[in-house]
């Protein structure tokens, strides 16, 4: 019991003070932060004006190749055993009606991202076009957007020492090539374009098929779209709960980044 009391303590106290860390440091510093890259006008921080880039996953085509996982991490040079994009393979039904059921998962490039306005150096940004992406010469590699982000897509660079992620390959986007895993794709599950564009295969797709995506409750508009979405496979998801996700109800500290980013709007 009193171990049991002790750890309660600990994980008490360090949810605490990563709280007001969080809070304080956002207060002190995010509000009047600048990037350099954008500062400068450089089109890789700017992104493509006018346009919207979505990524819709067909599930009925993914075959849990890993093609694209694979491919990702060349394009990419992600370190060993970390990841930008992956596919979950699962089982769903019931014996004898069982079968495999494939998940691809990545950085969803949310509208209202959870991970930008925790961000206390601005190193975490949405471009005009989007696309959430992260400035490694910026980041200090504080873990805030890793902690925010309600989907679990964010990682601590082993190599750089920084918050990394997917960034649906804007060097190979802004050269007007598609991204490593759509090109890739074996059975045409990723289809990737400009939702502004009316005749992008992305636009008329999600005017004319019915979608989901994942976590919708949490706000943040994912712009990751899925096609054929087990509704066990959501439940397995959207279930899956860590230990700091307990902490933060139990102590009534929740989606803190929504608090954050209504302190950004209230102050300019």
């Amino acid at each position: 019991m009193e171990n049991d009391n002790s750890r309660r303590s600990f994980l008490k106290a360090g949810l605490a003070s990563t709280s007001l860390a969080l809070l304080t440091g956002t207060r002190a510093n995010a509000l009047s932060l600048k990037n350099p890259g954008r500062d400068a006008g450089d089109a890789r921080y700017i992104g493509q004006q006018g346009r919207h880039f979505v990524m819709v996953l067909d599930l009925r085509k993914c075959i849990g190749c890993q093609a694209c996982t694979s491919v990702c991490k060349v394009e990419n040079n992600v370190p060993t055993e970390q990841f930008r994009t992956f596919v979950t393979e699962t089982e769903v039904g019931a014996y004898p009606d069982v079968r495999k059921a494939f998940l691809p998962q990545l950085c969803n490039h949310c509208e209202e991202p959870a991970c930008v306005p925790v961000c206390p150096t601005g190193a975490t940004f949405k471009r005009e076009d989007g696309i959430v992406v992260v400035d490694n010469t910026v980041c200090w590699g504080c873990g805030y957007c890793i902690s925010a982000c309600p989907y679990d897509k964010r990682f601590f660079n082993k190599r750089t020492k920084t918050a990394d992620k997917c960034n649906f390959c804007a060097q190979r986007v802004d050269a007007g090539l598609l991204p490593a895993c759509v090109e890739t794709c074996v059975g045409g599950a990723r289809i990737f374009g400009d939702l502004n564009d009316k005749g992008s295969d992305v636009y008329k797709i999600l005017h004319s098929m019915p979608t989901t995506v994942l976590k919708k409750a949490q706000g943040t508009k994912p712009q990751v779209f899925y096609i054929g979405l087990d509704s066990k496979v959501v439940e397995l998801f959207d279930t899956t709960i860590d230990l700091d996700d307990i902490v933060k109800k139990n102590e009534g500290v929740e989606r803190e980044w929504m608090k954050v980013a209504g302190e950004v709007e209230n102050h300019g």
